[in-house]
This record gives structure tokens, sequence and C-alpha cells, in this order.
């Protein structure tokens, strides 16, 4: 099923829901303006604390441990190390796919 994960995931961006970059996505975080926060696994240990710590304070669902490649070749992009989703109903689909 992770391959359904990725497909909507990529559905997600073309839709303009999509955060991307640690720059953005702590900003779009702390003003509590998404759904979700995805984090790679390749992400430094102070990223993965930081979100984590500011994702349980705005009670944001986060999902780690994706691998960074494949997220970069998801979204056309390089070295994709965190993203948000601003969808609310997209990043419900997302944790349902990431589960299954």
């Amino acid at each position: 099923m992770e391959s359904k994960f990725f497909q909507f995931l990529g559905i997600v961006k073309k839709s303009g829901n999509l955060v991307e970059g640690y720059n953005k996505c702590e900003e779009h975080v702390v003003r509590n303006k998404v759904s979700l926060v995805i984090l790679s696994g390749e992400a430094s240990l102070n990223t993965q604390k930081k979100f984590t710590t500011k994702c349980k304070l705005n009670e944001i669902p986060l999902l780690k441990d994706y691998d960074s490649q494949r997220l970069s070749d998801v979204l056309g992009r390089e070295s994709i190390k965190v993203l948000a989703v601003k969808d609310k109903n997209m990043a419900n689909k997302l944790l349902e796919l990431s589960k299954a």
C-alpha cells in the first residue's frame, strides 16, 4: 500500500496543498496552518526533535521515517526531508494510506 501513499502524495502536491522544506513547514506548523507533517528518515535528529515537539504542541499528526529519495522522486525535487499537508481531508487520507 506504500505506493498508494506516494501516488496520493503526488496528487496532494498537484492540488497545491503541500508545503515543502524546513523553513516553510516550520512556519506553517507554528501558525497551525497544516493538518499533517511528514519527515524523512534522513532528517537530522535536531529537525526530528523540533517537529515532533511542535506537532505535539499544536496537535498535528506526524509521520516519520519515509525515504528521502522516494519522497524526492515522487515530488520531482531534490533532498526532501520535511513536508506538510494543508488540507485536512487529504491529510486524513494520507494517514489512512500510511497504516494500510
